[in-house]
C-alpha cells in the first residue's frame, strides 16, 4: 500500500464528526465562560461595582484577545491546513518538520508579545482604554499567559491537521475549567473573605488565563506521548520527496499564518474599535458621566458579547473542521467535491446557527435575568447581538472556505473594505442610536463582507445558490422562526403569570423555554427531513419511533 493511500483524504462525514467535537468543546467552553459571571457578579457587590468591574474586565480582555489573536490566532488553522496538505501528498515527515519549526517560532513569538504587553502596559492602556490606570495591572497579569499560548495553539493545529479534533476539543474544555475555577476562587477570596476592591479582583482573575493554558499544554503533551510511536511509523512509511530547510518552513509558517491572524482578529479589532471610540463619540454630542458610559459599554461590549459568543462557538466548530477538509480536496484538485463540500458547509452552518441565534433572541429575557438580573436595555441589546452573532458566524465560515482554497488575499481585502465601512458610519450611527450605534455599524459592515465573500466563492466554484437558499436554507429558517415564535409565546405567558422575577426563577424559565424550543425544532427537523438534507443523516428510524410521517 502506498503512502498516499495510507492517509486517506478526509471523508465527507468527517466534516460533521469534526464539527461535533469542536462545537461541543466550544459550547462547553463558552458556556463556562458565561456561567462564571453569575457568582462573579454576586461576589463583586453592588450594581455600580458590578458595572465597573464588567467594563474593566471587558476592556482588558479585548486587549488580551487582540494580542492573543495576533500572536496565535492564525496558527492552529494555518498549521492544520498545511499538515493536511502534506498528509494528502503522503509527506508526513515534511509535516512533522513544519511542526517542529513552528514550535521554535511560536516560542519566540510568545516572548516578544508577552514582553510587549508587560513592559508596554501603559502604552497599551493609553491606546485602547483612554489611559485608564485601572487596566495596567490586569494587562500585565494577562501578559504571562501570552508566553505559552502560541505554543498551545500550534499543538492543537497539529492534531487538527490529522483530522483528530478530540485532543483539541478536550484541551479547550480543560483550559476553560481550570480558568473559571481559579477566577471564582480568587474573586471569592478577595471580595468576600478579604473585603478587597474590584480592581484587585479583576487583575487577579485575569491571571487565570495562564493557569488554564498550562493545564491544556500538559494534557496535549500526554496525547503526544500516547501517539508518538504511531506518528513515527507513519512518517517513516511516507514519501520523502520534499526537502525543506528550517528557513523554508519558517517562511511557510509565517506566510500561511499571517492571513489567518488578520481574519481571526476581525471580531476583536471591531470590539477594540468600539472600545476606543464609544466614549469619545458619546461625549462629543452629550454630557454623560463615566459611570453611565461604563454601564452602556458593559451591556454591549462585555455582557451581551459574552452570551452572544456561545452561539458563535457553533460556527467555530464548522470552521475548524472545514479548513483541513477543503484544503485536502484542493490539493487533490477535485473541483466537484470542493463544490459539494462548500454546499455542505453552508447547510451545516444554517442548520445550527439559525436556530441558535433566533432561539437566543427568544429566550433573551430569562437568559439575561439569570446571568445579570433584569435590565430592559440589556435584554434588547442581547436580542440585537444575536443578529451580530449570526453574521460573525457566517463571516467566519466564508473566510475559512476562501483560506482553505488559498484565496487569503481576497478574504483580507474584503475584511479591510468592511472595516473601513464600519469606521465611516460609526459616528453617525452612535449619534442616532447611542448604545446601539456600534452594533448597528458592525451588522452593516458584516453584511457587506459576507456578500463580497459569498459572491467570490460562487464565482470560483459555481453552485446552485438559488436552490440552496430557496430549498435548503429556507426550510431551516422556517423551522427556526416557528420555534422562536413558540418560545416567545411561552416567554410572554410565563412572565405574565409572575410579578417579580429573580435570578433563580429566570434560570428556571430559561430552562423551560430552551427545552420547549429544542423540542419544537427537533420535531420540525424530522418532519421536514432537515436532518436528511442538511446533515446527510437517515432519520427514518427516529421518525418511526416518534410516529412522525
Amino acid at each position: 500500500m502506498s503512502a498516499n493511500n495510507k492517509q486517506k483524504v478526509p471523508r465527507q462525514d468527517s466534516l460533521l464528526s469534526g464539527s461535533a467535537w469542536i462545537t461541543a468543546s466550544g459550547i462547553v467552553s463558552r458556556a463556562l465562560s458565561a456561567l462564571y459571571v453569575i457568582p462573579w457578579n454576586i461576589w463583586m457587590g453592588s450594581a455600580v461595582i458590578v458595572a465597573s468591574a464588567n467594563a474593566l474586565y471587558g476592556k482588558v480582555y479585548h486587549i488580551y484577545d487582540f494580542f492573543l489573536l495576533v500572536s496565535t490566532a492564525g496558527l492552529p488553522s494555518a498549521i492544520s491546513k498545511q499538515i493536511s496538505h502534506y498528509n494528502a501528498l503522503g509527506e508526513y515527515e515534511a509535516g512533522n518538520q513544519l511542526f517542529k519549526q513552528a514550535l521554535k517560532v511560536t516560542a519566540v513569538i510568545g516572548i516578544i508579545f508577552g514582553a510587549l504587553m508587560y513592559f508596554g502596559a501603559g502604552w497599551v492602556a493609553a491606546l485602547f482604554t483612554n489611559s485608564d490606570p485601572r487596566s495596567i495591572p490586569a494587562i500585565r497579569a494577562l501578559a504571562v499567559a501570552v508566553l505559552i499560548l502560541p505554543t498551545l495553539s500550534i499543538m492543537r493545529g497539529y492534531f487538527q491537521g490529522y483530522g483528530q479534533m478530540g485532543p483539541s476539543a478536550i484541551s479547550m474544555m480543560l483550559e476553560q475549567l481550570a480558568r473559571v475555577a481559579y477566577m471564582l476562587a480568587i474573586t471569592y477570596i478577595i471580595m468576600q473573605i478579604q473585603r478587597g476592591n474590584y480592581v484587585d479582583a479583576v487583575t487577579k482573575s485575569t491571571f487565570a488565563s495562564f493557569i488554564g493554558a498550562g493545564i491544556s499544554v500538559l494534557y496535549l503533551l500526554t496525547c503526544f506521548a500516547r501517539q508518538r510511536q504511531h506518528l513515527k511509523d507513519l512518517a517513516a512509511s511516507g514519501s520523502h520527496d520534499i526537502n525543506f530547510t528550517a528557513h523554508d518552513f519558517t517562511k511557510e509558517i509565517l506566510l500561511q499564518a499571517i492571513p489567518f491572524i488578520i481574519i481571526d482578529s476581525a471580531v476583536t479589532i471591531f470590539n477594540l474599535f468600539d472600545q476606543a471610540t464609544f466614549n469619545p463619540m458619546m461625549q462629543s454630542f452629550m454630557q454623560i458621566s463615566q459611570q453611565q458610559l461604563d454601564y452602556y459599554y458593559s451591556l454591549f461590549g462585555f455582557q451581551a458579547n459574552k452570551l452572544m459568543m456561545v452561539a458563535v462557538s457553533l460556527a467555530t466548530g464548522i470552521v475548524s473542521s472545514s479548513i483541513p477538509l477543503v484544503a485536502s480536496l484542493y490539493t487533490s484538485k477535485n473541483n466537484q467535491k470542493i463544490t459539494q463540500q462548500i454546499i455542505n458547509i453552508i447547510r451545516l452552518f444554517g442548520f445550527f446557527m439559525l436556530p441558535a441565534t433566533l432561539g437566543m433572541a427568544a429566550v433573551a429575557r430569562p437568559l439575561w435575568g439569570a446571568f445579570y438580573g433584569y435590565d430592559r436595555l440589556g435584554i434588547n441589546m442581547l436580542r440585537f447581538s444575536c443578529i451580530v452573532a449570526l453574521l460573525i458566524g457566517f463571516f467566519m465560515v466564508l473566510a475559512a472556505i476562501l483560506q482553505a482554497l488559498y484565496r487569503n488575499n481576497l478574504a483580507i481585502k474584503y475584511l479591510f473594505i468592511g472595516f473601513g465601512f464600519k469606521a465611516l458610519i460609526q459616528w453617525p450611527l452612535v449619534y442616532l442610536l447611542q448604545a446601539y450605534g456600534p452594533l448597528t455599524a458592525t451588522v452593516l459592515a458584516l453584511i457587506l463582507i459576507c456578500y463580497l465573500m459569498l459572491h467570490r466563492i460562487y464565482c470560483l466554484y459555481p453552485f446552485d445558490l438559488r436552490r440552496l437558499i430557496t430549498h435548503d436554507l429556507s426550510q431551516v429558517f422556517l423551522a427556526a422562526v416557528v420555534m422562536a415564535i413558540v418560545v416567545f409565546g411561552a416567554d410572554w405567558l410565563l412572565y405574565a403569570l409572575t410579578a417579580k422575577i429573580g435570578r433563580v426563577l429566570s434560570a428556571a424559565y430559561m430552562l423551560i423555554e430552551v427545552g420547549l424550543g429544542a423540542a419544537v425544532y427537533g420535531y420540525l427537523t424530522l418532519k421536514l427531513r432537515l436532518l436528511d438534507q442538511s446533515l446527510n443523516i437517515d432519520a427514518t428510524r427516529w421518525r418511526k419511533m416518534l410516529h412522525i410521517k
